[in-house]
């Protein structure tokens, strides 16, 4: 966060001087303080959040790969005459625990072709399929999966966090 702040005052300042550069050291200093001490922010956060950008990078990759495999069954779907669409709700449940991995499943889910994410309640995710078959695997996904390694390296790093603190 203190380099962003760094860098968001030297392209506002519009050139790079040494007094440019350390009065904004200064200033993303002082910001980079008031919000560890009065906004509730860490800096094992923002590592965590460094740590889990791997993830979230083949978590967006294998969501682009499914996106496609869904367009290519809605595609099939469409320009066939003989095959019929057989709608489904389906229900099921995920042992996923924190609120932003059931968003981003309902998410994912809702940007595939072919399904939307009805409603959410607690573990249970109603989910709306097209045909059937695209129904399939819903609940042991690889979206779910990934979230479940980002749940787990999340809570280790929450962990880790917490004993340094109480050090």
């Amino acid at each position: 966060m203190f380099l962003l702040f760094f860098a968001v005052w030297v392209v506002l300042n519009g050139k790079v001087t040494l007094e440019i550069c350390l009065f904004g050291l200064g200033i993303s200093a002082a910001l980079f303080y008031f919000i560890c001490n009065y906004m509730d922010y860490s800096i094992r956060r923002e590592i965590l959040l460094f740590r889990l950008v791997p993830l979230f990078a083949r978590y967006f990759w294998v969501l682009v790969q499914e996106i496609v495999k869904a367009n290519v069954a809605v595609f099939k779907l469409i320009i066939s005459p003989e095959l019929q669409p057989e709608p489904a709700i389906v229900y099921f449940n995920t042992d996923l625990k924190t609120g932003l991995a059931k968003v981003l499943l309902a998410n994912s889910i809702t940007l595939t072709p072919g399904t939307i994410t009805v409603s959410v309640e607690d573990n249970r995710f109603c989910v709306h399929c097209l045909d059937r078959e695209l129904a399939e695997g819903l609940e042991d996904s690889a979206f779910v999966e990934l979230l479940k390694e980002i749940e787990a390296k999340e809570e280790v790093g929450g962990r880790n966090g917490r004993n340094q603190s109480s050090v």
